[in-house]
């Protein structure tokens, strides 16, 4: 699989309500948090990409920046502008086998 499939597929496993930072998915996938950020631009709206967040909990500036929006109509735990990654935070197992495709 590529880079973007990768995340693709890794975002994909985050619940409505949770997130995971850009450094978790990258973690997951075996990718540092800024390729992770460089491909979260290039998602389709099929993907659930406002679920990934900076590890502060500041919601994702692509997409028009509609990501706050999107975590509060889920139902995502805030704090302020951030979202509370105390409560938040999507705990997952790495891929079973390390890197998916690769």
């Amino acid at each position: 699989m590529s880079l973007v499939e990768d995340v693709r597929e890794a975002v994909l496993t985050i619940p409505a309500g949770s997130v995971a930072s850009y450094g978790a998915v990258g973690r997951w996938i075996g990718a540092g948090p800024r390729q992770v950020g460089r491909v979260m631009g290039l998602l389709d709206e099929g993907v659930p990409w406002w679920r990934v967040v900076h590890a502060d909990g500041t919601p994702a500036t692509c997409h028009g920046g509609r990501a706050r929006e999107l975590l509060i109509a889920e139902g995502t735990p805030m704090r302020g502008t951030r979202v509370d990654m105390a409560r938040a935070r999507h705990h997952r197992e790495p891929w079973a086998g390390g890197v998916p495709g690769r």
